[in-house]
């Protein structure tokens, strides 16, 4: 059994060799982050690190009160939706919108918007659109402010799926006009828009440096409440210890990614202060169902029962992390079920399962990166441990590329959002049959596996999703995929003189600095 205190040994730091940081005089709030996209995209973009950006720039047509998890809507870019039959919605636009650019926003930039996603070409576009978009048909113009939109089943989460990211509204004409045919939407307008963005939200993206920067300056014309900063300016930091030396030092005033072991450095200083929230994305450990090497359902199971992922929430999150006994939590509102008892640690049955599994003692490579995950790379170091003790050999591979989709990968750290407040919105958007982990190759299912997909995604009867979802989490428990580690508990650290803290309502991470969600006194 991996013990409390050698998961501390791993994720010991020292903050000795911190190097001092000129203090900046500028008076516009500045952020220091781990890091930075490589695009801004709200389209193509499903990454945890650009999903920090997209709230401040873009609207949807249906906001949400993001003050609570519980899925509370309103108005945003429509003022008014209502359901015109099983398949068809139509929203009313909201007058004397005006993009970042100076254009007016009008029905056709939504029809744009929502046709790019529902109908892709773009690859990257077309991934968005299989895994969370596929059962929206078309989106049609009525007049000038008003629009329909058809499904192709009824849709149970109409809110909920259009108040998404991916369904923010970009201005056509700016988009074709970037390159080529300004009359034609071409795979080289959207490369050229993931970097120079425009959007109609309260900043204006003033600069974008792929990876190093970000500078927001307040859109004077937008139609709701004016941003409470003429400028913000969001750099990567990397290190954490050089992010906490930045903001002690002055240079920032809010840093991202503080692991808990470090609150108390930030706490100690009588200028500064932490935020903090267990964040509404799980970890998770995904392995490769079709490597040969780990074919065997039983060895997937017995590397599933070997890890406690209690100790690791204690040794790498202070007890802080949620460690469910499934892929559940509690926004998922009435499909929260806590009851069911998919991933379990059990030392002895993770044992003999192993025996029965045919493992010859096979070197399994355990992926991993350096500092994208908070604790990731800790946490690697302790499973492999923990499979150690069972008899099984492993091998860390420290990466940051990309390995989901190599034929030659074993297991790797990953983490799973909540994209929306829906077991569809986390574990759908991942596994569901033609998602990206059947996509990229790593996992397959079959027609008793779409058939319980399908009650789940579409029944109007939540006893009927419910048991649907039991069924397939029955399915991910004898021949898992995947296992959940734990929600990690995810901290922030700021001068005292600001007053934010992330949102119960957002996706995770995000930097929402919108007028109400932040104040800076002094």
């Amino acid at each position: 059994m991996m013990t409390r205190s050698l998961v501390l040994a791993l994720a010991a730091t020292s903050l000795a060799s911190l190097a001092p940081l000129t203090p900046a005089l500028a008076a516009e709030l500045k952020v220091g982050a781990s890091n930075m996209p490589p695009y801004l995209d709200p389209g193509r973009d499903h990454s945890n690190v650009g999903s920090q950006f997209y709230y401040n720039s873009f609207d949807t047509l249906i906001e949400k009160d993001h003050s609570t998890a519980e899925a509370k809507f309103l108005p945003g870019l429509a003022t008014q939706w209502n359901r015109i039959d099983d398949l068809t919605m139509e929203f009313k636009l909201r007058p004397g919108v005006v993009f970042h650019n100076g254009e007016p926003l009008t029905a056709d930039d939504v029809v744009f918007s929502f046709n790019r996603m529902f109908q892709a070409s773009f690859p990257p576009y077309a991934v968005r659109s299989k895994d969370r978009l596929n059962n929206f048909d078309v989106a049609e113009k009525v007049d000038d402010l008003t629009v329909r939109v058809r499904t192709k089943k009824p849709e149970p989460l109409w809110e909920t799926l259009i108040n998404m990211q991916q369904l923010m509204i970009v201005p056509e004409d700016y988009v074709k006009g970037l390159t080529g045919d300004p009359k034609v939407a071409e795979n080289s307008d959207f490369e050229a828009f993931a970097l120079a963005p425009v959007g109609s939200g309260p900043y204006r993206i003033a600069e974008f440096i792929p990876g190093e920067r970000i500078v927001w300056q307040r859109h004077d014309a937008f139609w709701g409440d004016k941003a409470p900063f003429e400028r913000v300016t969001v750099r990567s930091i990397p290190e954490m210890a050089t992010r906490i030396t930045a903001l002690k030092n002055g240079e920032v005033d809010i840093i991202t990614n503080l692991p808990p072991d470090q609150l108390a450095t930030v706490e100690a200083d009588p200028n500064l202060k932490t935020a903090g929230m267990v964040t509404p994305l799980f970890h998770v450990l995904i392995y490769n169902t079709l490597n040969e090497k780990m074919a065997s359902p039983k060895l997937r199971q017995a590397l599933n029962h070997a890890i406690d992922r209690q100790t690791l929430s204690e040794a790498l999150w202070q007890g802080k992390a949620v460690v469910p006994a499934s892929h559940t939590m509690e926004p998922f509102g009435a499909l929260y079920m806590p009851e069911l008892k998919t991933f379990e640690y059990d030392i002895e049955k993770a044992k003999e399962l192993l025996a029965e599994s045919g493992y010859k003692g096979e070197e399994i490579r355990i992926d991993t990166s350096a500092t994208y995950y908070t604790n990731g790379l800790l946490a690697m170091q302790a499973v492999a441990e923990m499979w150690g003790a069972i008899g099984v050999k492993t091998r860390i591979n420290v990466d940051d590329k990309w390995t989901g989709n190599d034929p030659t990968m074993n297991a790797r750290n990953w983490s799973n959002p909540m994209y929306f407040p829906d077991p569809f919105g986390s574990f759908g958007v991942m596994w569901a049959p033609g998602g990206p982990s059947e996509g990229e190759g790593r996992f397959k299912t079959d027609a008793d596996y779409a058939e319980k997909w399908d009650r789940f995604r579409f029944s109007t009867d939540v006893a009927a999703r419910r048991e649907a979802y039991g069924e397939l989490m029955e399915r991910i428990k004898n021949d898992p995929p995947f296992l959940v580690l734990y929600q990690p508990y995810e901290s922030w650290g700021m001068r005292k003189t600001v007053d934010w803290a992330p949102a119960p309502g957002h996706i995770p991470y995000v930097l929402d600095f919108r007028a109400g969600s932040i104040r800076v006194d002094g």
